[in-house]
């Protein structure tokens, strides 16, 4: 068989361990954790799922090693707890089952102990350590690690390691990077120690060292290590890629393996996890660097899913292994793919942080665009119904064509009615933006699987009871979709006024000083738009901050760029009157306030077509009503409801 992608397809061997392919999956937090630190049932078949993908390595994160200076609520290991061996090992079984060698990957938060606690409060009652004293942005105190608890800390590494080998696992990757504990000590800007492990280079790798080394003691010969580490640290005060090659070449002879990520937890999340603001690959200079330094294999990671590029990646020799973290939630099948020469059929992440975003604040996962994801065991594959039946799905959006997709999978007989000319619904819009175009080629990557299902579409076609009861469908599930609220204040003759779908799928034009009224997200992400074109740009919103709607980890990002991008924002400011020079709003004092523009664009939501709900409800035996049209959410949502309405059918 002659491979798409040769380089990615290709064996390697490391120690004594062969990967079958190039392709890994990155260490992510796992689901269900016990409260003694233990992998629930959830977590095996989050890992399990990478596994049946195809992918080479799956690495488990992260194991604390060193709980009485760790406070974080991530894995432990311990004989101590009974049944916590046996979780393991059924964990790494389940990996091993599928062709994939299990990883775990070992970690000490050092002075960000606490970082996924739910209670952040709880966090204020731990004590911090890291290699000298400091204060954390935060207010917490961080204490200088003794050099009794250097030696226990190494040791307890070791004896991670051993237990992770006994339970089974095939490798064991030492976190070295983003901030934590010994990417502490190899940082200038947090190591200020003035002993043997602080000060100069050789000084600072000396932790990092005897880590390794104490746990290739413990592992012995021929068992593969992997180092996580930050390439630079890409702050002020940090250590840049020079010295990032520095390191790497001082602890390459006690690893398999050299896994090059980049920035630091506390100075650049949206760099350690590129967001959208950034390009795909954006990191992989680093490996590329490291690697003319080392001779052993090196990984690059960074925002990529795309398996064009990681085959270039491979091919121009930057870097000899590619892993993917959140592309492989949103695609587990990536690897599987890609050996099979299917790469046009890959469903790229979007890097809404949907997933890192429910982490936080729940402490599970979840994806976007892929329902199964941390939800592994109940009940939720796609599976063959017992009885086909003709479905009728309306609307050819993100919702109309996951449950079209979903129940053709099934085997039901499906007809898919949308009543534009092309398929995609609100995705559509996205194309305008180039930060979402991953969100717009969703949208395409979905109407190319229901082709290859056998969804008949018919574009072009509104469908009423009429069509409904012509179709004769056993089943319906309705995704008509919502459409934009209109402005409710009154508008001087002349002014110009667009909608988003105005803007983006019309193309109309603008002038140079744009009001955008709605700082949701959808207002933030076009008054960004605009402000990239050249506009001058205003930013109205009538609440006391901008997209509030966003998920807890792109809004951050989402702001700074707002704020980078110099657009005037004007909070708790309700619209009165739009002009042809701009618009009136009422700030919170009561006082008015001409904001001025010759344009205005309205984003001030959506509102289900309820009326197009109504008048199906009665078309099929089983009607259900999915995204939008049930209420305006988001893609997640909407994916969700439809993928389990073709459940149901």
């Amino acid at each position: 068989m002659k491979r798409d992608y040769p380089h990615l397809c290709e064996p390697l061997t490391v120690g004594r361990v062969t990967l079958r392919n190039r392709m890994c999956s990155a260490p992510l937090g796992a689901t269900d954790i016990t409260a003694e630190g233990s992998p629930g049932p959830r977590t095996q078949g989050f890992y399990e799922l990478r596994a049946k993908g195809g992918a080479a390595v799956v690495t488990v994160s992260e194991l604390v090693v060193h709980p009485e200076t760790d406070g974080s609520q991530m894995l432990r290991l311990s004989l101590k707890t009974p049944g916590q061996l046996a979780a393991f090992s059924f964990l790494a079984d389940a990996i091993k089952r599928h062709g994939s060698v299990p990883s775990i990957e070992l970690s000490h938060s050092g002075q960000y102990a606490g970082t996924y606690m739910v209670d952040k409060k709880g966090k204020q009652g731990l004590c911090q350590y890291g290699p000298s004293d400091a204060v954390r942005p935060d207010g917490l105190p961080v204490k200088a690690l003794s050099h009794e608890q250097i030696a226990d800390i190494v040791a307890a590494y070791a004896q991670a390691a051993a237990l992770a080998k006994r339970a089974g696992f095939e490798m064991v990757m030492v976190h070295a990077g983003h901030g934590w504990l010994v990417n502490q000590f190899l940082s200038p800007y947090f190591n200020k120690r003035d002993d043997e492990y602080g000060g100069p280079l050789e000084n600072r790798v000396r932790f990092a060292r005897e880590v390794l080394a104490a746990v290739r003691e413990a592992v012995g010969p021929g068992f593969p290590i992997e180092l996580r580490m930050s390439g630079a640290e890409l702050f002020d005060g940090g250590y840049d890629v020079d010295e990032g090659c520095r390191i790497a070449n001082a602890l390459e002879g006690l690893v398999d393996i050299i896994h090059v990520s980049a920035g630091s937890y506390q100075f650049g999340f949206s760099v350690t996890h590129p967001s959208m603001f950034r390009e795909h690959g954006c990191n992989v200079y680093l490996a590329k660097q490291i690697k003319k330094h080392v001779d052993v294999p090196v990984a690059t990671i960074g925002g990529l899913s795309d398996p064009r590029q990681m085959e270039d990646i491979l091919a121009s020799g930057k870097a000899d292994l590619v892993v993917m973290g959140r592309a492989l939630l949103a695609d587990p099948d990536i690897p599987n793919k890609v050996m099979a020469n299917r790469g046009q059929d890959v469903v790229a992440c979007l890097r809404c942080f949907v997933c890192m975003a429910e982490r936080a604040v729940t402490q599970t996962r979840r994806c976007a665009i892929n329902p199964r994801i941390g939800r592994e065991f109940e009940g939720m594959d796609v599976v063959p119904a017992a009885k086909p039946k003709d479905v009728l799905v309306v609307g050819g959006g993100i919702a109309g064509m996951t449950a079209a997709a979903t129940a053709a999978e099934r085997g039901h007989r499906v007809v898919l009615c949308e009543k534009e000319s092309e398929l995609g619904g609100i995705l559509r819009t996205e194309q305008a933006l180039p930060f979402k175009r991953d969100m717009y080629e969703l949208g395409r990557s979905y109407a190319r699987r229901c082709e290859q299902l056998g969804v008949e579409v018919r574009l072009n076609t509104p469908v009423d009871a009429a069509l409904a009861d012509e179709i004769g469908a056993e089943a319906a599930i309705v995704c008509v979709g919502s459409e934009p609220l209109a402005l409710p204040m009154p508008c001087e003759d002349g002014a110009r006024v667009l909608s988003i779908d105005d803007l983006y799928l019309d193309g109309a034009e603008t002038g140079d000083e744009v009001v955008v009224i709605g700082g949701g997200l959808t207002g933030s992400e076009c008054a960004l738009l605009m402000s990239q074109q050249g506009k001058k740009v205003h930013l109205v919103e009538m609440r006391d901050g901008l997209a509030v709607d966003a998920n807890v980890r792109h809004r951050p990002i989402l702001l700074a760029e707002v704020e980078k991008a110099g657009i005037d924002v004007v909070l708790n400011a309700r619209g009165k009157e739009v002009r042809r020079d701009g618009v009136v709003v009422t700030l919170a004092d009561g006082s008015e306030q001409l904001v001025r523009g010759d344009t205005v664009v309205c984003a001030i939501g959506q509102r289900s077509r309820s009326a197009a709900v109504d008048a199906l409800r009665d078309c099929a035996p089983f009607v259900r009503v999915v995204g939008d049209a049930r209420r305006p959410a988001n893609i997640c949502t909407a994916v969700y409801e439809a993928y389990h309405a073709a459940l149901d059918v």
